[in-house]
């Protein structure tokens, strides 16, 4: 029996090392981002430069690259998404890139599964060509969500001395009045529902007169002051001017008590604003 139990062991020792996390030439990193109301998330592995002349070199010009090493980089929406002005649907895709001098092509493929640089074009669910601009050095290939606002962000991709970026938007509205009305239906609904519900219906243009509705249900459960200025906010989009500077002024003597200098100018300008 100790013949083999010696090489037996010796076998389960390498199995054990082989089977070690060990440090990856190009770690595997993810980015994630709420666009709007939407879920944005690029898994990718992270290639370093490492000395090498990267585009136009290590990556031909006009040549499929997989944006990343290993397999595919893959990016999820859990909404629909507009990308460079092109509407996509919620999904997963895996994204490649093409790199010029001057621009990329970027492409979405409905395949996930991908590893390495090839895919059939067939599957190519999005093809859009973006500005390749230079930027600072980059050691590691960098994704990240920059200028996030407004249901708008920039997917920029950063390596060596090159940058792309992306622009995507995600359209808020539908889904937020979504979240209201099902927000509305509930038993006990409190000031503050009220209040961010009528908010971002002014915001959006929509729904005014619902709005004007849910301001004054939250004022009149809790007359705080950056509620009263909502208040005014709908009371002014339907209209009711000399109400709605009236509300201003009950807000703005309540902010300066709290000493909320935010609120103060904000009032002030609705005021000067609606005097005219």
């Amino acid at each position: 029996m100790k013949h083999y139990f010696l090489p037996v062991a010796a076998m389960a020792m390498c199995l054990s090392a082989a089977a070690q996390d060990l440090p990856q030439a190009s770690p595997y990193g993810e980015v994630e981002q709420i666009v709007g109301l939407t879920k944005v998330e690029v898994d990718y592995s992270r290639p370093s430069a490492r000395g090498r002349r990267i585009f136009g070199d290590l990556l031909a010009y006009g040549e499929p690259w997989r944006l990343g090493a290993n397999s595919a980089t893959t990016i999820e929406f859990d909404g629909p998404v507009v990308i460079e002005g092109t509407k996509m649907a919620a999904g997963a895709y895996s994204m490649f890139a093409i790199p010029h001098q001057e621009s990329w092509e970027i492409i979405l493929n409905k395949n996930t599964k991908l590893w390495g640089n090839s895919r059939d074009e067939k599957e190519d669910a999005l093809r859009i060509k973006v500005k390749a601009e230079p930027s600072e050095f980059t050691e590691t290939l960098t994704i990240t969500f920059d200028d996030v606002k407004d249901d708008k962000a920039l997917m920029s991709i950063r390596w060596e001395k090159t940058r792309v970026s992306v622009q995507l938007y995600a359209d808020a509205t539908a889904q937020g009045m979504e979240n209201i009305k099902k927000a509305m239906a509930g038993k006990e609904i409190k000031a503050g529902t009220y209040a961010s519900s009528a908010r971002f219906a002014l915001e959006r243009g929509v729904m005014t007169k619902e709005a004007l509705d849910w301001a004054q249900r939250a004022v009149d459960m809790d007359p705080r002051y950056y509620w009263m200025h909502t208040l005014a906010l709908a009371q002014a989009a339907n209209g009711m001017k000399k109400e709605a500077i009236a509300t201003a002024e009950k807000s703005m003597q309540v902010a300066e008590k709290e000493g909320d200098k935010a609120y103060i100018r904000k009032n002030q300008d609705v005021i000067a604003e609606w005097s005219k």
